[in-house]
């Protein structure tokens, strides 16, 4: 059975920071992109970050581009996303994705695998 869990969500000011990281297991991801999507109350699900097979390729929404980084852990099956600068507007569920491919998607679609999400609040 192939699980992705989310640690690392939680409360924080407007300004700080915060990491996220998602672990996998049943299966391995190292041949996958992996993706981070977001969903604030009332809105859709965005997507937020992803990262492809090989590490150097990465893609970020607008709104997060300069302050999120998104990194992996191929030996660990494992991926990460720091979050600097965190807005009020940042507050929302993250959700780690595992995608069918390795060409890095915005798309949710693409992903078939998901966690179950992790809240993170930013207070102004």
């Amino acid at each position: 059975q192939v699980q992705l869990v989310e640690s690392g969500g939680g409360l924080v000011q407007a300004g700080g920071s915060m990491r996220l990281s998602c672990a996998a297991s049943g299966r391995t991801f190292s041949n996958s992109a992996m993706a981070w999507f977001r969903q604030a109350p009332g809105k859709e699900r965005e997507f937020v970050a992803v990262i492809a097979r090989n590490v150097g390729i990465t893609k970020y929404a607008d709104s997060v581009k300069g302050r999120f980084t998104i990194s992996r852990d191929n030996a660990k099956n494992t991926v990460a996303l720091q979050m600097n600068s965190l807005e009020p507007e940042d507050t929302a569920v993250y959700y780690c994705a595992g995608g069918r491919w390795s060409d890095p998607s915005t798309d949710q679609r693409y992903y078939n695998h998901w966690g179950q999400g992790t809240q993170v609040t930013v207070s102004s």
